[in-house]
């Protein structure tokens, strides 16, 4: 079916409303080939709460931005490669319902879907589309995945030395490499990851430890069994910052 709609001036259309809907500020999104799966409002566990976004998704590519005007106008175009993406599903925990983690090298994190169907529909197409990708390169599914950050509101205290309790002066800060909610002095090394910036990075004393001894996929599992266990945040945070994670703590 994607491949006869690839070139139908249906889905041609389609493609040029949704590059309209994020004005000039976003990236072109018509190529050949590119075929537009389908849509949605899908909510997004950011630094700072829960929100609603936008997202787009295509046979090659995931697409999803901030909602001015429903349907008819999106900004902070984000643009993930699918051939990068691997998902996998959270239990259902209080608010938090049907949900899944999006998974890349670069940028990982969680979001949730109305209902059950809904969230099945969406990681059922998401994996068709990127197992034919991964199938016509030849090329197999990503190894490493950026951490996906612990919200701020599940930490009260540095969740590495337990003591630091956070305060508006005693700032939060996210480890680039386990995504923990950290204290400054817990913090205060830089390591790089070149699949997250070219740049070294904030990441806790932790894991830097494991990484200057080579013992990264230690410090990656100590993250994925953090996850499942740590507490799920409420829909009901009054912080209404843009996006979390682009931020530099």
């Amino acid at each position: 079916m994607v491949d006869r709609l690839a070139n139908s001036e249906a889905n041609t259309r389609r493609i040029s409303i949704v590059e309209n809907c994020f004005g000039a500020a976003g990236q072109p999104l018509t190529i050949p080939g590119r075929v537009l799966i389908g849509e949605g409002v899908l909510t997004k566990l950011c630094r700072k709460k829960p929100k609603a976004r936008q997202f787009f998704l295509f046979n090659d590519i995931l697409v999803y931005g901030n909602i001015v005007i429903q349907k008819k106008k999106y900004n902070k175009q984000h643009i993930i490669p699918l051939e990068n993406v691997t998902i996998d599903s959270i239990q259902d925990e209080g608010d938090l319902r049907n949900g899944w983690l999006i998974k890349t090298p670069t940028k990982s994190f969680a979001v949730y879907a109305a209902t059950a169907t809904e969230k099945s529909e969406w990681m059922n197409h998401i994996n068709k589309c990127v197992s034919d990708l991964l199938s016509k390169s030849g090329k197999t599914p990503s190894s490493e995945h950026a951490a996906v950050w612990v919200p701020d509101s599940e930490a009260t205290v540095c969740m590495r030395c337990q003591k630091a309790k956070f305060t508006p002066v005693n700032r939060r800060h996210h480890c680039r490499k386990c995504g923990f909610v950290v204290c400054g002095p817990c913090s205060e090394k830089r390591f790089l990851l070149p699949s997250q910036s070219s740049k070294p990075v904030r990441i806790c004393d932790f894991c830097y430890d494991l990484l200057s001894t080579g013992e990264m996929t230690a410090c990656q599992s100590s993250r994925s069994d953090s996850y499942s266990q740590s507490p799920k945040s409420p829909l009901n945070d009054v912080s209404d910052d843009d996006d979390d994670e682009d931020s530099s703590d």
